[in-house]
């Protein structure tokens, strides 16, 4: 049997996890990350350079004649595990998933080599709210030229090329100087999201909007699993080493039985999360079912996420809740997440219709 057909990480994939959590622990520590969200400029360029250039992970779903590695969804699946764990506040979901899936689609073929390198951060300029079954806004095309607002836009503020979904279907790429870009206020300050206005903006048609950004947001859903599971992962780590260092009436709070349980329910809830990522990730590399497990994938994560650091943040007590320990970075990307590309609901509402199980 084939890695490609079953759910086990191959001895690359664990490779390529090492070298990002290597690279992850040495230059994306909790202080830093905290610090940059208070910075005004929460994206860290340094360390996104040091992954695309470095590493070459910004071209991982672009093929090799065209500049990227020619790798597959499984890969990038375990780099966002690690972008996960660590919060990283770097546009890869955005821009070598979903920005470079729509220009696969549509063949744009110089851009794609641009994001492959990582020169270039392209970002689809779709609210990230929209789930791949959803509608989306799209701009006034007149005289050659693209009027119109758009919110909601996940790392706008890093991007820059956008593509532009236009009213006559086509999807364009406009520079970012060519646009006024307005932090919104954002939950989550790892990834914020802005406004974006386009008072006459050029453009270059790079193809036509529809499959475009359904196999972009397709994609995006799919592989936020994996960041979600990631970060569900680390809330649980850190929350057993926290209860089995702190002590409480002489003995480890980690011993008692009422903690346990917790953590059992939710080991076993994540290893669910980590069937249904791996799986969201594998039929994105091809696939009959892709879109029933894209979504049962999101169905079921967003909830786990956010459970997972809910509980970190109870259970590791006071120092939970203040603003030094990184528990909140991770509650706050879990709850952004869990309306991103699609809520929950919407994603079981979408899997009723597919495996044509609609309520009554």
């Amino acid at each position: 049997m084939s890695a490609r057909h079953h759910l086990l990480y191959s001895e690359e994939e664990e490779a390529l996890r090492a070298a990002v959590r290597d690279l992850l622990t040495d230059h994306c520590d909790a202080a830093g990350v905290i610090a940059r969200t208070e910075s005004g400029t929460p994206h860290d360029r340094a360390l996104w350079k040091r992954l695309t250039e470095g590493m070459g992970l910004a071209g991982l779903l672009v093929p090799e004649d065209l500049g990227g590695q020619g790798a597959t969804h499984r890969e990038a699946a375990v780099v966002l595990e690690e972008l996960g764990r660590a919060v990283a506040p770097v546009p890869y979901l955005t821009s070598a998933v979903v920005a470079t899936e729509a220009l696969l689609a549509a063949g744009a073929r110089d851009l794609l080599g641009e994001l492959a390198s990582g020169d270039t951060v392209g970002v689809l300029a779709v609210a990230l709210n929209v789930a791949p079954h959803g509608a989306w806004r799209t701009v006034r095309l007149a005289g050659g030229a693209l009027h119109g607002e758009l919110t909601g836009i996940a790392d706008a503020a890093a991007a820059d090329v956008l593509l532009v979904p236009a009213d006559d279907g086509g999807l364009y790429a406009v520079a970012a100087g060519a646009v006024t870009v307005t932090p919104q206020v954002s939950l989550d300050l790892t990834r914020p999201v802005a406004t974006v206005v386009l008072d006459g903006a050029p453009g270059t048609r790079v193809g036509a909007t529809g499959p475009a950004v359904r196999r972009a947001l397709r994609a995006g859903a799919g592989l936020l699993a994996s960041e979600q599971l990631g970060l569900a992962d680390w809330c649980l780590t850190e929350t057993v080493r926290h209860l089995k260092e702190r002590r409480q009436f002489n003995r480890p709070v980690g011993g008692f039985q009422a903690l346990k349980h917790r953590l059992a329910r939710l080991w076993l809830e994540i290893a669910g999360l980590r069937a249904a990522a791996r799986n969201a990730a594998d039929a994105l590399v091809g696939g009959a079912d892709t879109d029933v497990a894209v979504t049962v994938a999101q169905a079921y994560a967003a909830p786990v996420a956010v459970r997972a650091a809910e509980e970190a943040l109870q259970l590791h007590g006071g120092i939970g809740m203040t603003w030094e320990h990184p528990v909140h970075l991770y509650l706050k990307r879990a709850k952004a997440d869990s309306i991103a590309y699609g809520t929950a609901g919407g994603h079981r509402a979408a899997l009723a219709e597919l495996v044509d199980l609609r309520a009554p």
